[in-house]
């Protein structure tokens, strides 16, 4: 594997296709010609990874026809796939790019996608590394870094939260039927546990609302002075938050718990007891507070069996 993930080069290109080793190596060439980030002007880049001149590259392996060179036919798939994966990365981070603005998100982006290039079969999964990217590579993101890593692992966290994996659901009567110094609790895969420095859940709604009347807007001829359509989201203010965020009856949802449920449920992911998490919850949490905290996560459907 190459650094970005790709599988390495072969050694020549295939001029026929007998085998579906042939087809591998033409695959194999053709998307490390792809994944080549494009230039400032949007271009194919003039040269292929291994220093080669990219016409030459994309003589050996696409026809010309008698209007398009073989470099001017790869270059359309590379703006159309480049095109399309940002394009992706836009709508799935709508928080992360109204923080950082479009020069900033834009440039971010390339070179995200230059590192963490599409390795999976659906575009979903794209933005799976963008969180550990900006931590990484804050170069991007200063003096927002923090702030930013933040945003992006919520907004990853409601992609998983839409149609990630769901197992059977324990009931009341199921979990009542161990004692509590040996009952260990799964959570559901699509469900996220988030602490944060910053309210990031009301940002990214107040960013989608105001998307959402912008959008509205532009459908009205005459909607008045344009000066307050052009206002950012004011940036969120410090104070620590804890989120779940799941879905419940196929809708997504960001439910906010207090540090004590937090940790109770951390040690529950984690492998612990349910008393051993229990006792996580601080001195201060009664037994009736508890008590409630499990029959709403329990309603929700939060609880399955450990794998």
């Amino acid at each position: 594997m190459t650094p970005d993930g790709l599988p390495p080069l072969p050694a020549r290109v295939p001029h026929r296709l007998r085998t579906t080793a042939d087809l591998r190596a033409l695959q194999r060439v053709m998307a490390h010609a792809l994944y080549q980030p494009l230039t400032p002007d949007d271009d194919l880049a003039p040269r292929f990874r291994d220093g080669r001149e990219m016409a030459e590259v994309a003589a050996s392996f696409i026809k010309p026809n008698d209007r398009l060179s073989s470099f001017e036919r790869l270059q359309i798939y590379a703006r159309g796939y480049w095109y399309r994966v940002m394009d992706c990365v836009y709508e799935d981070a709508p928080g992360l790019r109204a923080l950082l603005g479009e020069a900033r998100f834009r440039a971010l982006v390339r070179a995200y996608l230059a590192a963490c290039p599409s390795l999976s079969y659906t575009l979903r999964n794209l933005c799976a590394r963008l969180p550990w990217f900006i931590r990484e590579q804050p170069r991007w993101t200063t003096p927002d870094t923090a702030l930013a890593e933040a945003v992006a692992r919520f907004e990853w966290a409601q992609t998983v939260a839409f149609d990630g994996e769901a197992r059977p659901v324990l009931t009341v009567a199921e979990i009542s039927r161990q004692p509590a110094a040996r009952l260990r609790l799964g959570l559901q895969p699509y469900l996220t546990l988030l602490s944060f420095d910053w309210p990031v859940d009301d940002y990214v709604i107040a960013v989608k609302r105001r998307q959402a009347l912008r959008a509205e807007a532009s459908h009205v001829v005459n909607h008045g002075p344009r000066e307050r359509s052009s206002r950012r989201v004011p940036r969120p203010r410090r104070r620590r938050v804890h989120l779940v965020v799941h879905r419940y009856k196929y809708t997504l949802y960001y439910k906010r718990v207090t540090a004590g449920a937090f940790r109770v449920l951390q040690r529950l992911e984690a492998g612990w007891t349910l008393g051993e998490a229990i006792t996580a919850a601080g001195r201060g949490v009664r037994a009736a507070q508890v008590s409630a905290w499990f029959a709403t996560w329990t309603e929700l459907g939060w609880f399955c069996r450990r794998k």
